[in-house]
Formats: structure tokens, C-alpha cells, sequence
């Protein structure tokens, strides 16, 4: 059995958008899947998201069987959790997966601190042995341009993208309960690599 933990995005929890549907396609497949709830959604805060999320990756199991999967701001919270984590001591993620993620700052004043100081690529690509990205052309998030988000996640960590015409931001409302098939193959593809 593969763990999948996934971080949330603002003011999403675990009965979100799309995670209801990759939890059962993904414990169908025999696999676990944990939406931690992240504290204070709609106001977060780049240190405690990090902290409770850090917590339900360490309770999963070990790296190697699992992957990290983050939609929006919860994908920038996967890549602030794997700069600090030590693949030496504490193993190498079997992949990550971010879908609808920003790789720089795009006008939310609230989420502001989670960019500050860019990102360690570098650092963060030797935590996993694969990473995927799923990004719409259509999303309201990431403009003026989406493909430059997916573009520096291709050039810093080395990730494989799945660039969708439509989509949007993968759930336009937190209670929008959409399927998205691109998510739950991505991981499925990390697990049988």
C-alpha cells in the first residue's frame, strides 16, 4: 500500500474540490490518501501549514512509498515542506504532484509570505525521485501566464507537465466537487515508476 498526503489550498479542507474523488480512486487502487486540515484556511500561515503538514507526511510512512500531492498554495506548502526535509536521513519521496500551483508570488497580499525568498530548486529536487505538474491555460490564479508557472517548475525541478486547455483552477469553488483524471493518473504514474 503507497500513501498519498495532500495539502490543501485557501480555504479548502479535505472534502474539497477534487480530493473526495482522488480518494477513491486511489484507495480503489489499494492505495491511502490523507487531506490533512491545515489550520486557519482562509488566513494561512507559511509556518504552521508547513509544521501540520510536515506532521501527516512523518505519520504516512516511509518516503519511498509515498507521494506528496498540493493544489494551489497547498502545492507551494509541498514545496516549502520538502526544503527542509533531508533525503539522506529520511528518504527520498516517491513523487510529488502539484496541480494548479504558482511558482512565484500573483498579487494574493495574503498569501505573500509563502513566496517570500523564491524557492531552493536545487534543494528540493533531490526530495523526490519524480515530479508532475498539472496546470490549465485557463486558470484566473496563475495570469497573466500559466505557462510560465509550468515552465519554471519544468526548469527547476525537472518536472513533467500536463498542460490542459480548460480546467480553470481545478475547482473554481470549494465546494465544487469535480473529477480530475489528469491528478489521479499523475500519481498513479509516480507510484508505478
Amino acid at each position: 500500500m503507497s500513501e498519498i498526503v495532500v495539502s490543501h489550498g485557501l480555504g479548502a479542507s479535505d472534502d474539497s474540490v477534487w480530493f473526495p474523488y482522488l480518494a477513491e480512486r486511489l484507495e480503489a487502487a489499494g492505495h491511502r490518501v490523507t487531506v490533512p486540515r491545515l489550520p486557519e484556511a482562509a488566513a494561512p500561515q507559511r509556518e504552521a501549514w508547513r509544521a501540520v503538514y510536515g506532521e501527516a507526511v512523518r505519520a504516512a510512512g516511509p518516503a519511498g512509498s509515498t507521494v506528496l500531492v498540493g493544489h494551489s498554495i497547498g502545492a507551494v506548502n509541498v514545496l516549502r515542506f520538502l526544503e527542509g526535509h533531508d533525503p539522506e536521513a529520511d528518504g527520498v519521496f516517491a513523487g510529488v504532484v502539484l496541480v494548479a500551483a504558482s511558482a512565484h508570488e500573483v498579487g494574493y497580499e495574503l498569501l505573500a509570505g509563502f513566496f517570500e525568498g523564491g524557492f531552493d530548486w536545487e534543494r528540493i529536487r533531490r526530495t523526490a525521485r519524480g515530479f508532475r505538474v498539472l496546470q490549465a491555460m485557463d486558470d484566473p490564479v496563475n495570469q497573466p501566464d500559466p505557462a510560465e508557472h509550468v515552465g519554471l517548475f519544468v526548469r527547476g525541478l525537472g518536472a513533467t507537465a500536463v498542460v490542459t486547455a480548460t480546467g480553470g483552477h481545478f475547482g473554481a469553488a470549494l465546494d465544487d466537487h469535480v473529477e480530475v483524471p489528469e491528478a489521479v493518473r499523475l500519481v498513479t504514474e509516480l507510484l508505478d515508476a
